[in-house]
């Protein structure tokens, strides 16, 4: 006797139209924000459904992702539906007892572990982030003879043109094979806290804003890296205040050693009405680039420059500074820590542990160079010759994502102001958002 499950699930238009694709192999790309990953939990609970009996993938790019989100978006959309299951948590498996179809939850990190029984079904979320062995493995396994319904899901949004770009864009394939399904920009604002968009606009340079909110595909690491930087806006006078304190941050190099000294006016509301409010800046006004130098050269020749001030010291900077040198048993680090408790001075550490990836901290000065709203909240002094130069010749080495350092000179003093800037303002990309059904 056939059983009926009523599935309580009001898509929206570009939700509907990644419903409505016969596409074997289908995916639902978009901005974040946009329901991608609650979509492709309805479209595999519909999978299993059709499929009595057979078994199916739900799969994400690690293994955490896969229970903090993508499953726990699947078990909600099962739970809110009343149906009956068994879930299987050691093992990683749930079987939906009106068909008997069983789903495995898989992460990708390892493409050699997915061989297995044939599938009936797969889906996949955040796509960009799984290797593509993964994807082919679970293409490779889409095929159960007694399937009722033979598909293969994705989801994800856009990190430039990649492998996956080209199995769904590049290369010619009929729309039976495989189908590209974007959805619309904005779409699911209704079901998002206020402001979310707005508050992306602030935090995003123009380009990754045009990646991650509007979902299209852009070229982030090719050319100039620091691209948003503009001589003729970001370079002028940055005014010494002796009531704010002083941040320092450092690239650990030889051959130069470099470093930025900055200081920062934060943001604040307007304190009388019809005065617009008070946008952050970070003035840099002072770079210490010093050829052949040591730790101890450039902590003197700070105090120097700027050993009067008298409104505080906050110092950022490499994580591998904190690594031993060959030739001494003191880290960089130490050695500047000691330099200032030996003098009485009081300086503040703001350090990670590790750091960042080199694109995300680009991506970090970029938006603070100028952002999608049109903002810029970096000044620069003139006399900073070197990470000026740095900001506009510095480029991504091609087809790598790293940079070019063929020129010894460039990269250094802009990675000191990006070691600060990530410290202070991370981007925090929403990855596989929980975000609710579309109105």
């Amino acid at each position: 006797m056939a059983v009926e499950i009523r599935i309580q699930y009001h898509p929206g238009t570009s939700q509907r139209r990644f419903h409505a694709s016969g596409a074997r192999v289908k995916c639902f790309s978009g901005p974040v924000g946009s329901g991608k990953t609650f979509a492709l939990a309805h479209e595999a609970l519909l999978l299993a459904l059709r499929n009595p009996g057979r078994v199916g993938i739900i799969a994400a790019p690690t293994y955490p992702m896969l229970r903090d989100v993508t499953r726990a978006e699947f078990l909600d959309v099962v739970e809110r539906n009343g149906i009956q299951c068994v879930f299987n948590r050691t093992e990683n498996w749930l079987r939906l007892s009106a068909t008997g179809s069983q789903i495995l939850f898989r992460s990708t990190e390892y493409p050699d572990r997915l061989r297995g029984p044939n599938l009936a079904w797969f889906a996949v979320d955040e796509l960009t982030y799984c290797r593509p062995g993964a994807f082919q493995q679970l293409q490779a396994r889409l095929r159960d003879k007694q399937a009722k319904a033979l598909h293969g899901l994705a989801a994800f949004t856009p990190k430039g043109f990649d492998w996956y770009y080209d199995f769904f864009v590049g290369q010619n394939a009929p729309p039976s094979e495989r189908e590209l399904i974007r959805a619309n920009p904005f779409e699911n604002r209704p079901n998002l806290a206020p402001g979310y968009y707005e508050s992306l606009e602030r935090a995003y340079d123009p380009q990754l804003y045009k990646q991650e909110v509007l979902g299209e595909f852009v070229s982030l690491f090719a050319g100039q890296a620091y691209w948003a930087f503009t001589r003729a806006v970001n370079v002028s006078e940055a005014a010494y205040d002796p009531a704010l304190p002083l941040w320092w941050s450092w690239d650990f190099n030889v051959d130069p050693m470099c470093s930025v000294v900055c200081q920062v006016q934060q943001p604040a509301p307007p304190q009388f009405h019809g005065e617009p409010p008070r946008p952050l800046q970070i003035r840099v006004m002072d770079e210490l680039v010093i050829r052949s130098s040591s730790t101890q050269e450039v902590l003197e020749e700070f105090v120097r420059r700027w050993g009067e001030h008298r409104a505080g010291l906050v110092i950022y900077g490499d994580p591998a500074g904190r690594a031993r040198h060959s030739v001494s048993t003191k880290s960089d680090w130490q050695i500047i820590r000691e330099f200032f408790q030996t003098r009485g001075m009081r300086a503040e550490f703001r350090v990670h542990a590790a750091a960042p990836a080199v694109k995300d901290r680009v991506q970090a000065v970029n938006a603070k160079l100028a952002n999608a709203a049109g903002e810029r909240a970096i000044r620069i002094a003139p006399k900073c010759r070197e990470l000026i130069a740095d900001l506009e010749r510095v480029t991504w080495k091609p087809g790598t994502g790293q940079m070019d350092k063929s020129d010894p000179l460039r990269t250094h003093t802009s990675d000191a102001l990006g070691y600060l800037v990530w410290a202070e303002w991370p981007l925090r990309a929403a990855i596989g958002e929980q975000s609710r059904r579309l109105m």
